[in-house]
């Protein structure tokens, strides 16, 4: 790797970092932001923060080096990092540790900075904060949706958080619910979104797809566009079940309400995997978004 790369490659860190901070603006406290799904993260993310902001009380800042390497501060994806009050990386026991020392507000543009500062200024309440944000997970090499606990002690900000690879059935029916109604309004309108991959009606791994009940074809697919004009009775699910008629014979039973089942390859983790799929009636059409079902759930 040339010098520049991996001045590149520290900018792109850099600015995940930032993006991460500044989407403290948009949250409340952990508390409200916690999922079903992702309980279990959530307490042994906390309860590290809790751990390391007690240790740093007791050590100082000699704690520093303590949640730099692996060791009692780091446990599997789960690390521990610190950023001070003026942007510079104290420690980290993660991917990030190239950048300790570094003040990483210098790579701002005015605006950004501005938020950026905005999010270093919150007061030290004595509460756990939250904030959302994409990063790659080590492990894997994938970009995911990551959610970090953080917590300002004086002029030092600690956080630790947790990747979120798979959307809840909550934030599935949100979208469903949304797709739903604007379809209601102007359903020429909602399939050209869809079709041109509109963030409107994409969220993660959450993605809107609609059937025409007259002709049972697709009329949109928020993800594999070819299958947009095809035969939606043909679906089947990767162990060959013909889930596309299973999806209708449900539509009908329900009322205009469905959830159906299935197996189910993930592009994002290329693996098989369970997924339910939550459908809606809308005049013509049927809305439809699918969630995968987290193992041991």
């Amino acid at each position: 790797m040339t010098i520049a790369d991996t001045e590149a490659s520290k900018l792109s860190i850099f600015r995940h970092v930032l993006l991460l901070l500044l989407g403290v603006l948009c949250l409340s406290s952990a508390q409200a932001q916690d999922e079903g799904n992702y309980a279990a993260e959530a307490m042994q993310a906390n309860r590290l923060l809790d751990r390391a902001v007690a240790y740093y009380r007791e050590k100082g800042e000699a704690a520093f080096a303590a949640f730099s390497r692996q060791g009692e501060f780091v446990d599997g994806e789960f690390y521990v990092y610190v950023v001070d009050t003026s942007g510079v990386m104290l420690a980290s026991g993660g991917p990030s540790a190239n950048l300790v020392g570094r003040n990483i507000g210098g790579v701002l543009d005015a605006e950004l900075n501005k938020s950026f500062k905005a999010a270093l200024a919150l007061p030290e309440d004595g509460e756990t904060h939250s904030a959302d944000y994409h990063w790659v997970n080590w492990v894997d090499g994938k970009t995911e949706r990551k959610r970090v606990f953080f917590r300002r002690v004086g002029e030092r900000i600690f956080a630790v958080g947790y990747y979120m690879p798979r959307s809840s059935k909550q934030e599935a029916i949100q979208l469903l619910e949304r797709a739903s109604a604007a379809i209601a309004v102007n359903p020429a309108k909602v399939i050209e979104q869809v079709n041109s991959l509109d963030m409107e009606f994409i969220r993660d791994d959450l993605y809107v797809f609609i059937v025409d009940l007259d002709t049972l074809k697709f009329s949109a697919h928020g993800y594999n566009l070819r299958l947009v004009g095809t035969e939606f009775r043909a679906l089947q699910s990767a162990d060959q079940k013909r889930i596309g008629i299973q999806m209708l014979d449900a539509l009908k039973k329900g009322g205009g309400y469905a959830e159906v089942s299935y197996l189910w390859r993930n592009p994002a983790s290329n693996r098989l995997e369970q997924k339910s799929t939550l459908l809606r009636q809308v005049g013509r059409y049927a809305v439809a978004v699918g969630y995968y079902i987290r193992p041991g759930t």
